[in-house]
C-alpha cells in the first residue's frame, strides 16, 4: 500500500497542480486552512445520508490538502510552520469526518458502529502520535514511516466506504471494522519501528 514510497511518481501533477492554484492568489497556508470548509460540508450530507455528495465534497477536501503543499513548493514557502498547520489540519479533517460518521446511525458489526468509529479514530490518532513521540521522545533522528496504512490510504479507503454506503450502510460499517483493525496494526507496526532504534 505505502503511497509515500510512491510519491515521485505524483511530482510532475502536484507542480502542475502549484502551478494553476499559485495564481489565485492564495498563500498556502490559507489553502490549509480552506480545507476544513467541504469537509464541514461533506459531515453535513453524511448526516443527512446523502452519501454521494458526502463523498464529492470529501474529494475536494482531499485535493485541497494536496494544493496547499503543491502551490507552497512552486511558490517556494515550503516552511516547518506550514507542515505544522498541515499535518494539524490533517487530524482535524479526519476527525470530523469520523464525528459526522457517529450521527449516520450505521449498523452494527459484532460491537456497535461507534465503537468502531472510536477504535478507529484512535488508531488514526496513534499511527501520527506513535511517530511524533518517537522524536520527541529522541528514540529517533529520522521521521518513522510506513506501516499498512498511511493517512492518504486511510482517507481512500474510508472515501471507497462513503461511496458503497449509497447502496448499503453496511457496506460503511465493513470499511470502518477494516480501517479500526488496520489502523491499530499500524500504530503498533510504528511503536515496533520506534523502540527497536533505540
Amino acid at each position: 500500500m505505502v503511497l509515500y514510497k510512491r510519491r515521485d511518481m505524483f511530482a510532475g501533477l502536484s507542480l502542475k497542480i502549484g502551478m494553476v492554484f499559485s495564481k489565485v492568489g492564495l498563500s498556502p497556508n490559507q489553502w490549509t486552512f480552506i480545507t476544513i470548509i467541504p469537509t464541514l460540508i461533506a459531515v453535513y450530507f453524511l448526516m443527512e445520508n446523502q452519501f454521494l455528495m458526502a463523498a464529492l465534497f470529501f474529494i475536494v477536501s482531499a485535493f485541497i490538502d494536496l494544493v496547499d503543499g503543491s502551490v507552497a513548493r512552486v511558490m517556494g514557502k515550503v516552511s516547518k510552520l506550514g507542515a505544522y498547520f498541515d499535518t494539524i489540519m490533517d487530524r482535524y479533517v479526519e476527525g470530523i469526518i469520523l464525528f459526522g460518521l457517529l450521527f449516520v446511525g450505521l449498523p452494527d458489526f459484532y460491537i456497535s458502529a461507534s465503537a468502531w468509529i472510536v477504535l478507529y479514530l484512535i488508531g488514526s490518532f496513534m499511527t501520527t502520535y506513535a511517530k511524533s513521540a518517537a522524536k520527541e521522545k529522541n528514540l529517533t533522528v529520522d521521521e518513522i514511516k510506513g506501516g499498512l496504512l498511511e493517512r492518504a490510504e486511510r482517507l481512500i479507503i474510508l472515501f471507497v466506504g462513503i461511496l458503497l454506503a449509497y447502496y448499503s450502510t453496511l457496506y460503511l460499517t465493513y470499511i470502518i471494522v477494516l480501517l479500526a483493525v488496520l489502523t491499530n496494526i499500524t500504530a503498533l507496526q510504528r511503536i515496533k519501528i520506534a523502540t527497536k532504534k533505540r
